[in-house]
């Protein structure tokens, strides 16, 4: 009876210790190292990191260049759209360092927000003359390369109630300003897996961007490169879009994203 007893507590042992650690993590969202998580949960180090190994591995947790461990964007998903995006930022903080090093022009994050697309992060240029943006910038979803991005690779379902609901405001004398034409756009980006914002915001800025898809094959984001044309020339772009799209690709897979 005593071992019958034991072995039905012992599953509830192992849960209670991962929800410790669960715990641990989602009070430290910068993440943890294993001795950390050690200390703060007293579970000792080698039974913590064949927890831990578990977690990462089923894409519950990630861990970053540093080797801490912070919440996974399967399991961020599950709480509330804010953790993601946060685990989302982080995730994708060394792809966009690392584009901007290749290109030397500013990279954004960003991501679906209603009408709009809501930049995430931003890594900006070391160029004094760059293309300027900041994490909280909202901008209209038809005429950015980001906006673009993120429409063409959404369930088509998804994409026909936005579509009629969009304001399609002219800013520039290049911007698309209607929903054929915008159809048509969308329909090209599909096609070549990028997005060109070609001055359609500002005058004398360009854009390209590529989507971030989840572990379900869904547009989780998009990735970007901008600066001013006189940089970004027509020669230049496909190079660009290149790197844009490997990096989104790098992103897609530390989220899950495995085709």
């Amino acid at each position: 009876m005593i071992r019958a007893r034991e072995s039905k507590s012992a599953p509830v042992g192992v849960v209670a210790k991962v929800l410790r650690i669960l715990e641990a993590l989602d009070s430290s969202p910068a993440g943890l190292q294993l001795r950390e998580i050690a200390r703060q949960t007293g579970i000792n180090k080698s039974t913590a990191y064949r927890f831990l190994a578990h977690l990462e591995n089923e894409d519950y947790l990630f861990r970053d260049k540093g080797g801490a461990y912070i919440v996974g964007p399967k399991l961020a998903r599950l709480g509330s759209g804010i953790s993601y995006q946060a685990t989302l930022r982080t995730v994708s903080r060394p792809v966009l360092t690392m584009i901007v090093q290749s290109t030397n022009e500013t990279v954004n994050l960003g991501v679906l927000d209603g009408l709009d697309v809501l930049y995430l992060d931003v890594v900006q240029s070391s160029h004094p003359f760059r293309m300027v943006s900041q994490p909280g910038n909202r901008r209209p979803l038809s005429c950015t390369a980001l906006g673009k991005a993120i429409l063409a690779f959404l369930p088509a379902d998804q994409r026909e109630e936005i579509l009629p609901s969009l304001t399609y405001e002219r800013l520039t004398p290049h911007t698309i300003s209607n929903l054929p034409r915008l159809r048509k756009e969308l329909a090209r980006v599909a096609q070549q897996g990028y997005a060109i914002d070609n001055q359609e915001t500002t005058v004398g800025a360009i854009c390209v961007a590529a989507p971030i898809l989840d572990e379900r094959g869904k547009v989780a984001a998009a990735v970007s490169v901008s600066g001013p044309v006189t940089r970004i020339s027509r020669d230049r772009l496909q190079a660009f879009a290149v790197t844009v799209r490997k990096g989104a690709r790098q992103i897609s897979a530390s989220i899950g994203q495995t085709h």
